[in-house]
C-alpha cells in the first residue's frame, strides 16, 4: 500500500489526524490492533476543553455531540462541609463539554469511513521502518498476512505501550516521570450524579470526585492506594464513601454499578517527540493523571499541530513546523502537567502527611474560592489554554 502519511493507532489523536489530514486534502492509513467494536466501547476520560468542542464542530464532526452532551459553564470544590461554585463563562468565557472519549471515537470512526477513509483494525507484529530516511514504511499481519504500508511520514499515536516510542534510536529520548502513591477506583453506576456539574471534594479520607457519562449515568471516583485490590471495595463499601466523602452537601442516589476498576496515577513525558519521519502524539508521548482531565485535549492538541505542519509541508514545502513540532507541542504539554499535578497535590490525601500539610490545603482551597484571581486561573487553566 502507499499513502502520505502512515497513522498507527486509532484513539482520538490518530482518527482525529486523518480527519484532519482529509480536510487538507491529505492522504492517510490508519492501522489500530484493536477491533473496532473494543475501541468504540472503551470507556475513557470524557471532559473536553472549549477549544476541542469548537474543533469538533468546525470540522464536521460534532453533530452528535452538540445534541448528547452536556455543557457546562464551571464545577464545584467541596470542603469543609461545604461546596463552592467556580463559574468559568463568568471567569474566562469559557466552558467544558461532558462527552465520552468512545463517543467522540464513534464520531471519527463513522465521519472517516463515511469520507472514504482507511482504517484496518486487528492488526498484528506493527513495526515501524527507515523513519531516518525520506521513505519511512509501516508492516504490520492482518489475517495471517504481512503487510506493508509506504509512506511520507508516520504518526505514532499508538498509546503509551505502543510500538512507536520504542522505535527511537536508542538513547535519543529523555524521560520525566512520576508515580503517585494513589489511585482512582471509579465506578459506572445506573444513577443520576449529585449535581449537574462535577464535584471535586477534599476529605480527611481522601479524594472524591462526581462526575458523569448522562444525565442518568454517573462516574464517580474515590481514592484509594495505587495497588489497591477492587475486590476489597464491595459495592456497599462504595458507596459508603461516596457519601461520607461528599460530606451531605448533595443527595448522592445510589444505583446498579455498570463498571468498576482501580487506575493508578502518574505523570510521564518523553521528549523529543520526533525523529526523522516519525512523530508521536498523545499517550505515546505524555500521560497525566486525571485530576486535571487533560489526557484526551492534550492529544487533540498534538494532532492539531501535526495537522498544520503537514498540511503545511504539503502546500508550500515548508518545513519549519515540522522541524518545530515537537518543542510546540511540549510548551502545551507541560502547562498541562503542572496543572494536573497541581490538581493532584491540592485535593489527594498523600502518605506520611502531617496536619501541616491538609491546613496547607484547605487553606489554598480556601483562597482560590475567594479570590477572583485564583480562581480565574484554575478556570483557565481548566477550560483550556488558548491554542497555537
Amino acid at each position: 500500500m502507499r499513502t502520505q502519511v502512515g497513522i498507527i493507532g486509532a484513539g482520538p489523536a490518530g482518527l482525529m489526524l486523518s480527519h484532519l489530514l482529509h480536510l487538507a486534502g491529505i492522504e492517510s492509513i490508519i492501522i489500530e490492533n484493536r477491533s473496532r467494536d473494543y475501541i468504540e466501547h472503551r470507556i475513557r476520560a470524557g471532559l473536553i476543553e472549549q477549544w476541542a468542542t469548537d474543533m469538533l464542530i468546525e470540522t464536521g464532526v460534532g453533530e452528535r455531540m452538540q445534541r448528547e452532551a452536556m455543557f457546562h459553564d464551571g464545577n464545584h470544590l467541596c470542603f469543609n462541609g461545604e461546596t463552592h461554585h467556580l463559574n468559568f463563562k463568568d471567569l474566562v468565557g469559557k466552558g467544558i463539554t461532558i462527552y465520552g472519549q468512545q463517543e467522540v471515537v464513534k464520531d471519527l470512526v463513522a465521519q472517516r469511513l463515511k469520507d472514504g477513509g482507511q482504517i484496518i483494525f486487528e492488526v498484528e507484529d506493527t513495526a515501524v521502518h527507515d523513519f531516518g530516511t525520506d521513505k519511512p514504511s509501516i508492516t504490520f499481519r492482518k489475517d495471517g498476512k504481512d503487510q506493508r504500508i509506504d509512506c511520507d511520514f508516520i504518526a505514532g499515536c499508538d498509546g503509551f505501550h505502543g510500538i512507536c516510542r520504542p522505535s527511537f534510536p536508542e538513547g535519543t529520548l529523555t524521560f520525566y516521570d512520576r508515580e503517585y502513591p494513589f489511585g482512582w477506583l471509579g465506578i459506572l453506576t445506573d444513577s443520576p450524579p449529585p449535581d449537574h456539574e462535577l464535584i471535586y471534594s477534599y476529605h480527611d479520607r481522601g479524594f472524591a470526585l462526581y462526575t458523569m457519562r448522562s444525565p442518568t449515568i454517573s462516574r464517580l471516583y474515590v481514592q484509594v492506594d495505587h495497588d489497591e485490590d477492587v475486590n476489597n471495595w464491595p459495592d456497599d463499601r462504595i458507596w459508603e464513601e461516596l457519601h461520607i466523602r461528599l460530606q451531605g452537601t448533595r443527595k448522592l442516589q445510589e444505583g446498579k454499578i455498570l463498571q468498576k476498576g482501580v487506575t493508578p496515577m502518574r505523570s510521564f513525558v518523553c521528549e523529543p517527540m520526533q525523529t526523522g519521519r516519525l512523530f508521536l502524539a498523545g499517550d505515546a508521548a505524555h500521560i497525566v493523571p486525571p485530576t486535571g482531565a487533560k489526557g484526551m485535549n492534550l492529544a487533540l492538541a498534538d494532532v492539531r499541530m501535526l495537522s498544520r505542519a503537514l498540511s503545511a509541508y504539503y502546500k508550500s514545502h515548508k518545513t519549519d513546523l515540522l522541524e518545530g513540532y515537537s518543542k510546540t507541542c511540549l510548551e502545551r504539554v507541560w502547562k498541562g502537567q503542572r496543572f494536573s499535578w497541581w490538581m493532584t497535590q491540592i485535593f489527594h490525601v498523600f502518605p506520611n502527611e502531617v496536619p501541616f500539610d491538609r491546613r496547607r490545603q484547605l487553606a489554598e482551597l480556601d483562597y482560590i474560592v475567594n479570590s477572583r484571581a485564583a480562581a480565574t486561573s484554575l478556570a483557565e487553566n481548566y477550560a483550556g489554554l488558548p491554542i497555537v
